[in-house]
């Protein structure tokens, strides 16, 4: 039994596409059990959706009482359906919510899987949709209950979808129908998802192609005509449904206000000169790091053969204009990651040369070294001796990934390389997700609340203590998803008010004197419950919460 024997077979026919979307959910399922809710985007989406269940309405998106007018709707009907089959949401289990960007990691790999071996031969696409499933990005963003990883799933679709029918042209495999089919599918739907981002990189990919080619006459392949309408027909009742509740307002926001501060300048301080996002992709492509130097040589050297044209159409228009774009967060390249997979995965299936290599591997080492010091940082500012097992192990797994990959390509066993390295850093990256980041208790501020008011008996969906729960000088969104949705994100005064009602307050050190002189003003004392330390990593703050009740409450 060998790895090229083992390749073969479990990439034949619709095993490819299947092997590559179970490695996806081995490599993004840990975190979705472990992690606590996120702070601030995941938390947004999920008590979004949240209210959705709780009360029927599912056009327009909302926060508490205010609007969410910033994406479409498609991400919250995913997370409402699988809250509704797994579980509810006055449960608020977080990973229920993330069970669509699981889904969506697992699309990503599959479709990148099926795209890749109709140019480069079935071994090449598990490969390649291997790579894309176990880098170090998607499988973070496999957690998350937001829009990303179901966005990457969708866009990475409809690409495959295109290249199938691009090859096709060019006396590759047939395509057939479906394949148009799923074209639009994957257009419409990562509209609904997440409005222009999806079709945008579709568009430029389509766009390079022609200029590379001078030969456009097989798109007509994609039967635009009623290619568009299915888009129309998806996207056009919820468009217009949330036109007509929110008399435009849906609209001027989303473009106005999110959309178009994005590409004017670095909108919430997510700013960062052209180079940021290729200087942090040795990191967020690990451990396929491993293999970009083979992947740049195949690109340059076998530029006219239709996969390698179609990679870098799909990869060069899309990576610049996120890289010129002053907006910048880390998950914005993710939908081009499905390219560089295919030219790492061409580059595997023949001899690769001794600079090739050795650079392979010099940056592998760096990113492996780099995230196993990024465990060590975590575990030293905010664990604590019990800690040290997970961080240990969290370290030495990702080192290894790059220093095992990295020696095993320097030998010559470019294939086993990055087995290993892939073996060595999902390991790594779930004892990060599940193992050590969980335990970081200084960090999970929200969640340390909710157990908090939980062993008291004061969290409101235990029936037991008056509700809602008051907030003073601590408004992350992870704590309302935790507490419900009529939780009060107020002052001192509103949490003295509450305790005067009998209800349970949560005030921040800062807000303790105004506290103690409303309680003075209505004449009430409050008890002490549990006193909470820790960061707040939204936004860089040290944070001492201290869970309240009433001094006239029987203390549990």
């Amino acid at each position: 039994m060998t790895l090229e024997g083992e390749l073969a077979r479990w990439s034949r026919g619709w095993r490819a596409p299947a092997v590559a979307a179970l490695i996806a959910f081995l490599a993004g399922l840990p975190g979705v059990f472990a992690m606590p809710p996120l702070d601030r985007d995941e938390s947004r989406f999920a008590q979004a959706t949240a209210q959705m269940l709780e009360t029927g309405d599912y056009v327009v998106i909302r926060f508490q009482d205010q609007p969410r007018f910033k994406k479409p709707v498609g991400i919250h009907w995913m997370q409402a359906a699988s809250v509704s089959l797994f579980s509810s949401p006055e449960a608020r289990q977080i990973w229920a919510y993330r069970i669509p960007s699981l889904l969506g990691a697992m699309l990503a790999a599959a479709a990148c899987a099926w795209g890749a071996a109709a140019f480069f031969g079935s071994p090449a696409g598990l490969l390649a949709g291997a790579m894309l499933g176990t880098t170090f990005l998607l499988s973070t963003e496999a957690f998350i209950a937001k829009t990303d990883a179901m966005l990457c799933g969708m866009t990475v679709l409809a690409l495959a979808a295109l290249a199938r029918l691009y090859a096709e042209a060019r006396d590759g495999p047939p395509a057939g129908k479906r394949a148009t089919l799923l074209f639009w599918l994957g257009v419409a739907f990562a509209t609904l998802i997440k409005g222009p981002v999806g079709p945008l990189i579709v568009g430029l990919t389509i766009l390079a192609l022609v200029l590379l080619d001078r030969r456009p006459a097989w798109l007509a392949r994609l039967n635009w005509y009623w290619g568009l309408l299915l888009v129309l027909l998806i996207v056009g009742p919820w468009a217009g449904a949330v036109t007509v509740a929110t008399d435009g307002g849906f609209w001027v926001t989303a473009l106005a206000g999110d959309l178009a501060p994005k590409l004017a300048g670095g909108q919430e301080t997510h700013g960062a000169p052209p180079g940021y996002h290729t200087l942090l992709a040795p990191l967020l492509t690990f451990p396929m790091t491993l293999l970009l130097p083979a992947a740049a040589v195949v690109a340059w050297r076998r530029r006219r053969e239709p996969g390698v044209k179609f990679a870098v159409a799909w990869f060069v228009p899309g990576f610049l204009f996120f890289e010129l774009l002053p907006t910048k967060l880390v998950h914005y390249p993710l939908l081009t990651y499905g390219a560089l997979a295919w030219l790492a995965a061409a580059a595997l299936m023949e001899p690769l040369g001794a600079r090739v290599r050795w650079a392979g591997a010099a940056l592998a080492v760096f990113a492996g070294l780099a995230l196993a010091g990024g465990a060590v940082y975590l575990l030293s500012e905010y664990g604590d001796p019990s800690d040290l097992t997970a961080g240990a192990l969290t370290a030495v797994l990702l080192a290894a990934a790059g220093l095992v990959g990295g020696y095993m390509l320097v030998r010559q066993a470019p294939r086993g390389a990055w087995v290993a390295a892939a073996g060595l850093g999902v390991l790594g990256h779930a004892a990060l997700a599940a193992g050590l980041a969980p335990r970081l208790d200084p960090l999970w501020l929200s969640d340390r609340t909710e157990h908090a008011l939980a062993a008291a008996r004061l969290l409101p969906r235990q029936g037991i203590a008056e509700a809602p729960v008051a907030v003073a000088g601590y408004a992350e969104p992870s704590l309302v998803f935790a507490l419900g949705t009529p939780t009060e994100l107020d002052d001192a005064e509103e949490a003295a008010v509450a305790i005067a009602e009998g209800r349970p307050a949560v005030v921040e050190a800062r807000q303790e004197a105004a506290f103690r002189r409303a309680l003075a003003g209505h004449g009430v004392q409050a008890r002490l419950v549990r006193e909470i330390r820790g960061l707040d990593y939204s936004n860089g703050d040290e944070m001492t919460l201290r869970v309240y009740q009433s001094a006239g409450r029987s203390p549990r």
